[in-house]
């Protein structure tokens, strides 16, 4: 199994970021996908949550700014990023929870790097 994030790079505050993430592999289905960031010299934070019904939720520092999306026939999970601001600066990573029917398994992405100019 293998997640591949997609879509950091430079952003302007105030501006828009849209990230995406795949997974590919043998496996039954995905179960929920989330996204996680890590800012320089801190830890791993968690971002947003998305279930396989669509139930999603947010770390309060992100609420009403970002959004999480999903798509399940593709086996992708999506973060639309709005009103950055230079603290959003991170490497954001998308994690999966893989199900092979008789037991379930977290994959992490290796990041991709979001940096807001300020």
């Amino acid at each position: 199994v293998e997640l591949v994030e997609s879509g950091g790079g430079l952003v302007q505050a105030g501006g828009s970021a849209r990230l995406s993430c795949i997974a590919s592999g043998n496996f039954l289905t995905v179960l929920d996908m989330a996204w996680y960031r890590q800012r320089q010299g801190k830890e791993r934070e968690w971002v947003a949550t998305i279930a396989t019904h669509g139930r999603t939720r947010y770390a309060e520092s992100v609420k009403d700014r970002f959004k999480i999306s999903r798509d399940n026939a593709k086996h992708m999970v999506f973060l639309q990023m709005n009103n950055v601001n230079p603290e959003d600066t991170a490497v954001y990573y998308c994690k999966a929870v893989i199900d092979f029917e008789v037991y379930y398994q977290d994959y992490w992405g290796q990041g991709t790097l979001v940096t807001v100019s300020s």
